[in-house]
């Protein structure tokens, strides 16, 4: 299934990320034919957490100084308890989603990656879905809330929690293919 041929996909995490909410959609996507790069602050290697713990290392593809969102098709921000309060705190982290937003790209947002989403002025009058602790954060930036496992308005998709990766990760492909053929 080559439904995602060319197009170029950035997955952008930190120090602490869901490893689940991930390296799921990452499968997902290269199996239908993305490219994917895996984009953070950090050089070197980050960390992910399985559950509560810390998980394994991935290799970073290329940090935020070496990327700009006009060389890439498409986004996934994982969630995690650690890395999206990190991203949405690098003003580098805001800037390049912010370059997904000005271009009308897709963006995929899971559990808490849609903190970032936040300090890039992306939420009002979304409809959109979370992690319950970032629910009332969502809703003072003006998104309309929603408790369903994957919700999709216009070239957004957001998802609750890693028991959603699945579905998520399904949903990501079928709104990036949408995107590749336009």
């Amino acid at each position: 299934m080559d439904v995602l041929k060319g197009i170029k996909v950035a997955i952008l995490i930190a120090d602490g990320f869901q490893q689940i909410e991930m390296t799921g959609p990452k499968k997902a996507l290269e199996e239908a034919g993305a490219l994917t790069t895996i984009v953070s602050p950090i050089n070197g290697k980050v960390k992910g957490f399985k559950g509560a713990s810390w998980g394994d290392e991935f290799t970073v593809d290329r940090t935020l100084d070496q990327v700009k969102s006009e060389e890439f098709d498409a986004i996934v921000l994982p969630g995690g308890s650690i890395s999206p309060d990190t991203l949405q705190a690098n003003s580098m982290a805001v800037d390049f989603v912010k370059g997904f937003i000005s271009s009308r790209k897709p963006i995929a947002a899971i559990c808490r990656g849609p903190l970032i989403l936040i300090s890039a002025n992306a939420v009002k009058g979304k409809k959109m879905t979370s992690w319950p602790s970032i629910r009332e954060n969502l809703i003072n930036a003006g998104a309309l809330w929603v408790d369903e496992e994957v919700v999709k308005d216009d070239n957004m998709i957001t998802s609750r929690n890693p028991n959603d990766v699945p579905v998520f990760s399904k949903a990501a492909v079928k709104l990036f293919s949408e995107f590749h053929k336009n």
